[in-house]
């Protein structure tokens, strides 16, 4: 909490409004605080209750609001609740969470996998029933069919309310209307109930963002989620875009190549599909996923460039632009050569399974490299000095061996660095009414790899093109500019005809007249 305080200037300088935390209540940390123990406590590694008040005071100032993730999903098997749970079929807490017997003693109840593989019961021999868990064994699911359950997770949000927080990101909170006996997981046929309760319990009416991560859903059920007239959320996570470099129908850990005609598509279907009823949230990067300059960009020879294209692309669509820390001075994935070098509980599950499957250590450490959890969660890259400032002491992941040129110190200093991308880019945005409510329009008559769109408001057309790859690319347009709003070069763009596209190469136009 305290080291956040003392960046606050910077992410002030930044331009943000608010901050997400991943979890920060007490935990056994078994999946980095996703298992949580204590609602209403600090984790000891963060600090106290006195310094998270005093961070949510401190931002405040700097008029960026804190946001709280909220897992309400599972708890940890170490939360009170659970272990009066497990201790017996007669407990007042029993039905905070899913039991079942099995078919035997040595037969879960049916085939439900975890996300983190296996099986998604677990038998408990106290009492010789089976909880459910859709992530960790020690990350137990609450039963939402349960009244008091609800109740009890309203009077924790109206608490962390009371204390000044901008609001809640809701860690799968899709997947809380379960109906584990039918095998839905997803967007169970009580889940709108659920939150609209939800809403009129706590947040609803209040000035609070909330964001809900549904892996699951399409833009029908995104409208569900986020049309005002619903009371539920302010908007979604969908992850559609982010499966594309993943083989049809198998794991994120089997790989292909991004196809940017895709990546086209899917983001053309949520710019146009959610219009004025639904809104989406914008991201490359989060804790879950790879660094995206490593990912989809070009980390060896054009990692500026392409950082700054990605940036482009990304905020001047309609949503809600996220940025994940180090994004926006080009952190790269650290490349590991040993599962020792693990720490994310997933990675290691899949590493061990696929490793008796008869993979490769060569096959699975490519897919860590290339998606692991870990790419995204070493530490944040201050300087160019011991653990890049992060700290004095021994940090849970090592630091990226890069970041002696890597660093926010260096990115500061220097007038063309990413990060002034990023602070334009954020400007634009509270700036250009355009950005933020602009109609989109694709592009369809260039490369696949000429990433081109409109955006149109009142009159008014900005042009977006972006070159998504390593490669020189045509580009013409019978328009006319007449004004530069933002780019990766300093060309000059007021001729949009034949022009020949450098590597990730980007910029934004104002259009003089708008020819349809």
């Amino acid at each position: 909490m305290n080291g956040i305080i003392q960046r606050l200037d910077y992410l002030k300088q930044l331009g943000i409004s608010a901050i997400w935390l991943s979890p920060v209540y007490r935990s056994p940390n078994d999946d980095n605080g996703y298992d949580i123990s204590d609602y209403e406590q600090i984790m000891a590694e963060f600090g106290t209750m006195e310094d998270m008040e005093q961070l949510i005071q401190e931002a405040e100032k700097r008029e960026i609001k804190i946001i709280m993730d909220l897992v309400v999903n599972h708890t940890s098997d170490e939360h009170p609740w659970f272990v009066e749970s497990r201790s017996s079929k007669d407990n007042p807490y029993r039905d905070f969470y899913v039991w079942r017997k099995g078919i035997d003693k040595d037969t879960p109840p049916n085939d439900l996998e975890s996300t983190f593989l296996g099986s998604a019961w677990q038998l408990d021999e106290t009492t010789d029933d089976y909880y459910l868990h859709l992530f960790s064994q020690k990350q137990p699911d609450l039963n939402w069919e349960n009244p008091a359950v609800r109740n009890a997770i309203y009077d924790m949000m109206n608490f962390w309310i009371n204390k000044g927080i901008g609001g809640f990101r809701m860690d799968v909170i899709d997947l809380v209307g379960k109906i584990p006996d039918k095998k839905i997981t997803g967007n169970g046929p009580k889940l709108h109930d659920y939150l609209q309760e939800m809403n009129a319990q706590t947040f609803g009416g209040k000035d609070l963002l909330t964001v809900g991560e549904t892996w699951g859903a399409t833009p029908e059920i995104a409208k569900l989620y986020s049309d005002p007239k619903r009371n539920e959320l302010s908007m979604v996570f969908q992850f559609e875009h982010v499966a594309l470099d993943e083989e049809p129908g198998k794991s994120k850990w089997d790989l292909r190549p991004l196809q940017i005609a895709e990546l086209k598509q899917v983001f053309s279907k949520w710019q146009t599909e959610l219009g004025d009823q639904g809104w989406n949230s914008l991201f490359w990067n989060n804790h879950d996923l790879p660094r995206i300059v490593s990912r989809w960009g070009n980390d060896r020879n054009y990692r500026v460039q392409s950082a700054k294209m990605l940036a482009i692309l990304l905020h001047m669509l309609k949503g809600t632009p996220y940025i994940y820390q180090g994004e926006e001075i080009g952190m790269t994935n650290r490349v590991i050569q040993d599962i020792k070098e693990v720490e994310d509980i997933e990675s290691k599950n899949m590493y061990a399974d696929r490793i008796e499957k008869g993979y490769t250590k060569v096959e699975i450490l490519t897919s860590i490299n290339t998606k692991g959890r870990d790419n995204a969660r070493t530490p944040m890259q201050w300087a160019d000095i011991e653990n890049a400032g992060f700290t004095t002491g021994t940090p849970w992941l090592a630091v990226n061996d890069n970041y002696p040129e890597i660093n926010v110190a260096n990115a500061l200093a220097d007038k063309n660095s990413i990060f002034y991308t990023y602070q334009k880019l954020i400007e634009l945005r509270k700036t250009s009414p355009l950005i933020v409510w602009g109609s989109f329009e694709l592009l369809t008559n260039t490369a696949d790899e000429v990433f081109a769109y409109y955006r149109h408001y009142q009159g008014t057309s900005w042009l977006i093109v972006c070159n998504f790859s390593d490669q020189k690319q045509a580009f013409s347009l019978d328009q006319t500019s007449t004004e530069t709003i933002i780019a990766n070069t300093e060309k000059d763009y007021s001729k949009l005809s034949d022009r020949t596209l450098e590597p990730y190469e980007a910029f934004v136009v104002h259009l003089s007249s708008f020819k349809g």
